[in-house]
């Protein structure tokens, strides 16, 4: 498994360009004699690959194709983000790294790795005690796109886990936010900045005063905003024509977000007013949010998986989204799970030899726990 792991991290697959890694599970695991699909979904996610399906029956024949019996679905996704250079793995002291100055690629590549993992163990043997589906989800990284783009209504399973949440093993997420993006264009008016810069309206100007109307940061405990980007002008001596403002608001509850956009929309308006500009702002959603219930099948099995492999589950809400938003919007019982990852998209992102051991443990023992259901 950490062999494999340390081979896939080194496949280059920043969304968009997932094929090479794609191909390369799909090649493994036809190998160890398994069925894989790959789904239409490379054009509507804008992708460089489609969602790879691989499903295992139950060793008793129960999760057979009939569709009869328990099955459970596990989900990963194979892009990254973006990154300069190539990837090179090192092992140091137990602890996977990236050699260079750039990401590991450990998400979501080791819980690739896991499934991977499970797949071999249940080649080699006589198989789970449930139907498992195991899903290899493309672009992911910006905007779920391959989780949107996947037709849950082909799973068998009625539960899942996403195993992308870069945390300490043992923390089950039961709350994520709805993400909001904004972005604003201002438009003024060009003049020459030394000689007549009465003459002008400066978009930058009325960006920088919608900016400081605007409340951003943590907000409450479960909503935040943020400007992330600002784009405009031409020259240094031309009162700027134009300027973009993007940014993101995030919120558990659908009205909260909403409100926390309408507030920086009006910035936006208010600010182009008064300095004499025009702005068109552009509002999309990336992902919806979502509360698991109590009652959740997945919350029971993922907590008695935890408890069995000797970790305490704790419950916690999140700001990030994940393909476990993609699938829960639907209608589909999906639990995110934390990896056992450490600061993902950056240099020092890493993961240990025992959070992968104790991954696989955990996912091994929700198989277990939903064969009993």
């Amino acid at each position: 498994m950490h062999e494999r792991f340390k081979r896939l991290c080194e496949i280059p697959s920043v969304t968009e360009n997932e094929r090479a890694v794609t191909d390369a599970i799909a090649a493994e695991l036809r190998g160890m004699g398994y069925e894989v699909s790959e789904d239409d979904a490379a054009g509507p996610a804008r992708a460089g690959a489609g969602n790879l399906t691989c499903r295992i029956p139950a060793a008793n024949g129960t999760g057979a194709g009939d569709g009869e019996g328990p099955w459970t679905m596990f989900a990963a996704h194979v892009d990254t983000v973006p990154h300069e250079g190539t990837i090179e793995v090192v092992l140091e002291e137990g602890v996977f790294l990236s050699a260079g100055d750039t990401i590991l690629g450990a998400d979501n590549k080791a819980a690739v790795t896991v499934l991977m993992e499970m797949a071999a163990i249940w080649a080699d043997g006589e198989g789970p005690p449930a139907g498992v589906e195991l899903l290899f989800t493309v672009a992911e990284e910006q905007g779920l796109r391959g989780a949107h783009a996947y037709d849950v209504s082909s799973l068998k399973s009625d539960t899942g886990f996403v195993l992308d949440h870069a945390t300490p093993i043992g923390e089950i997420i039961t709350a994520a936010p709805t993400y909001k993006k904004i972005k604003a264009d201002f438009t003024g008016v060009e003049s020459h900045a030394g000689l007549y810069p009465e003459k002008g309206a400066s978009a930058i100007q009325a960006a920088s005063a919608a900016i400081a109307a605007m409340e951003l940061g943590r907000l409450d405990p479960e909503t935040t905003a943020n400007v992330g980007l600002i784009e405009g002008g031409s020259a240094p001596n031309v009162v700027a024509g134009s300027c973009r403002v993007t940014a993101e608001a995030r919120a558990i509850e659908i009205e909260r977000v909403q409100e926390v956009v309408t507030a920086m929309v009006e910035a936006c308006q208010w600010a182009a007013g008064e300095h004499r500009c025009d702005v068109d702002v552009e509002i999309s959603e990336n992902f919806r949010g979502y509360r698991v219930k109590p009652t959740s099948k997945a919350l029971a099995i993922g907590r008695a998986a935890l408890e069995s492999c000797g970790v305490e589950p704790r419950e916690v809400h999140t700001g990030g989204g994940s393909d476990a938003n993609a699938f829960r919007i639907r209608g589909f019982d999906a639990l995110l799970l934390a990896n056992g990852t450490k600061a993902n998209h950056t240099s020092d992102e890493s993961v240990t030899l025992e959070a992968l051991d104790l991954m696989l443990d955990v996912c091994l023992a929700a198989v277990a726990e939903a064969a009993k259901c």
